[in-house]
C-alpha cells in the first residue's frame, strides 16, 4: 500500500486570501513523498538542494540515492530546483507537459540565438538538458500511485493519485494551490487556460478525500469532512 509524507511545505509569494499584495516571500512548492513498495517517489523537489536534502532527512531519514524517481507536477523552473540532488532517480513529467515545453524552448533558443544572447542561450540549453532527462510519465508509478491529468495551470500540469482502502489521496499541485483556495473553490492566477484549470479544480474536489495542495499542506477536502 501507498503512503505519503510532506517533506516541505509550499508558499504563495503572496497570499491575496490574506489581504497581500505584492510578492513578500520567496515562492515555493509542495514537495512530498510517496513511498510504495520498493519506489520512494519525491513530487517537486522545490527548495534548493542544500535546503531540501537536510529537509529530506529531517522528515523521512531518507538520503537522496533513495529516491528512485521524481515527479514534477509542471516544469516550471521554482518546482526543480533541487532536481540534480537525485540524479540516480528516474524524472517524470506527464507527456503533454513535456511536449508543451519541448516546443517553448525551442522557441525561446531559436529568439536567444537570433538576439546574439549567448547567456540566454546557455540557460535554454541547460533547460532543454533537463527536459531530455524527465521521460513521459507512465499511467502507473508504482502499485496504488496512479498519473491524473491536472491541465489548466501549465498546458500539461499532473498530480498523483493514491487510491487508499479507506480514502483517496490526490497529490495536486497547482491545481489546487491552498486550503483557502479549496474552501472557495478558485484556481491559482495566473494559469495557462482558466477554463481547464477550473475543470481540474472540479475533479480533484470530486474524487479526493486528502489533497495535497501545491502552496500548502496535506488538508481534508472540505466536501468529505465526514471521514
Amino acid at each position: 500500500m501507498a503512503t505519503y509524507r510532506v517533506i516541505s511545505i509550499g508558499t504563495l509569494a503572496h497570499n491575496p486570501e490574506w489581504g497581500e499584495r505584492g510578492d513578500v516571500r520567496p515562492a515555493h512548492a509542495t514537495t512530498t513523498l510517496i513511498e510504495a513498495g520498493d519506489e520512494r517517489i519525491l513530487v517537486d523537489p522545490s527548495l534548493p538542494e542544500q535546503i531540501l536534502v537536510p529537509r529530506l532527512a529531517e522528515r523521512s531519514g531518507l538520503k537522496p540515492t533513495d529516491i528512485t524517481q521524481v515527479f514534477l507536477t509542471n516544469f516550471h523552473p521554482m518546482r526543480r530546483r533541487g532536481l540534480a540532488a537525485f540524479e540516480d532517480a528516474r524524472w517524470y513529467v506527464s507527456e503533454l507537459e513535456r511536449e508543451a515545453v519541448g516546443a517553448q524552448l525551442v522557441e525561446k533558443f531559436q529568439e536567444a540565438e537570433r538576439a546574439g544572447d549567448g547567456d540566454l542561450a546557455a540557460a535554454v540549453r541547460a533547460e532543454v538538458a533537463q527536459l531530455q532527462r524527465c521521460k513521459a510519465a507512465p499511467d502507473r508509478l508504482a502499485d496504488g500511485v496512479d498519473l491524473f491529468p491536472l491541465y489548466g495551470v501549465t498546458p500539461g500540469s499532473a498530480g498523483l493519485l493514491l487510491p487508499l482502502p479507506a480514502y483517496t489521496v490526490l497529490v495536486a499541485g497547482d491545481a489546487v494551490a491552498t486550503s483557502e483556495a479549496l474552501e472557495r473553490g478558485k484556481v491559482i492566477s495566473p494559469v495557462f487556460n482558466l477554463e481547464q484549470a477550473q475543470e481540474s479544480f472540479k475533479e480533484a474536489v470530486e474524487i479526493a478525500d486528502v489533497i495535497v495542495c501545491g502552496r500548502d499542506n496535506a488538508v481534508l477536502n472540505p466536501l468529505r469532512r465526514s471521514m
